[in-house]
């Protein structure tokens, strides 16, 4: 049956994101509940006089507290390297490595100090619960191809398929081999690839590869995606009793309609949420 892109691609969805897409609340709560403690000694220095002298107290009897640092200034990590015009130095936080008075340094010279003591701040759990809603926004991004996972594999399971049984998630093409006897060296350009599908489906007669993605805004890797799937589209069609199926959908496509459109003419089995919609696993498997 021939398919018009131009329909195909109006049909395709603003968003899917979910109440859970945007902010992760229940692990920022378990993550700030973690330094809870540390964080209420850390309060102490609020408004202090003498803020120098009782943040080094605080280390000699609290030097845990030190491993809360750099969350207040929106780092992950428990190292942070400074280099200003005379120095370089590499501040560790999860151990005390420097001196006390270098810490002092520190928090004088990057400006935690002066939030403290001039009450720019009244509660530093509440602080740090801001800070990790911030962070927690560059997960959006793997919360959002999840999504997309999600949707695909309740309509594999609503097509009547089982997990684990006869719909797998997450099989990597060497694993896809040894399992079912393929030989897909082909797609994996001679046994260079470690390529990973986010589903694959198995019937009697033929084994389903699946990607899945989603798309609210464009950008170059759309059209790297595309070019990288027509690819994988040709390679699965020298393999016997493979075939390769990509679920994609989202407004960001609208960017790089092109090379989705080449994609399209190549690969029979491009489908959007709008043919799962209609039943497409239901007809196709």
């Amino acid at each position: 049956m021939n398919r018009n892109f131009n329909e195909w691609l109006s049909k395709f969805k603003k968003s899917i994101s979910n109440y859970e897409y945007y902010v992760d609340f229940e692990k920022i709560y378990e993550n700030v509940d973690k330094i809870k403690v540390e964080l209420n000694i850390l309060n102490s220095l609020i408004g202090s006089k003498n803020i120098e002298e009782e943040f080094k107290n605080i280390l000699i009897k609290y030097p845990e507290t030190l491993e809360c640092i750099p969350l207040l200034l929106a780092v992950r990590s428990k190292e942070i390297f400074i280099k200003d015009e005379i120095n370089e130095q590499l501040f560790k936080f999860d151990k005390m490595d420097c001196s006390i008075q270098d810490y002092i340094m520190f928090m004088k010279e990057i400006g935690l100090f002066d939030l403290l003591q001039n009450h720019i701040i009244n509660n530093l759990y509440d602080y740090v619960l801001g800070i990790e809603v911030g962070l927690d926004s560059n997960g959006r991004k793997n919360r959002g191809g999840h999504l997309m996972e999600n949707l695909v594999e309740s309509y594999i399971i609503k097509a009547g398929y089982k997990k684990d049984i006869d719909y797998f998630k997450e099989m990597y093409l060497k694993d896809i081999e040894e399992k079912w006897n393929l030989d897909l060296s082909e797609m994996s350009g001679n046994n260079t690839s470690t390529k990973r599908f986010d589903f694959v489906i198995k019937t009697e007669n033929q084994v389903y590869v699946i990607e899945t993605n989603f798309y609210s805004s464009g950008g170059s890797k759309l059209n790297e995606t595309a070019r990288s799937y027509k690819m994988l589209a040709q390679e699965s069609k020298k393999v016997d009793g493979v075939t390769f199926i990509w679920f994609t959908d989202g407004i960001g496509w609208n960017s790089a309609r092109k090379n989705l459109e080449e994609t399209f003419n190549e690969l029979e089995t491009l489908y959007n949420i709008d043919d799962l919609e209609h039943g497409v696993l239901e007809n196709l498997l």
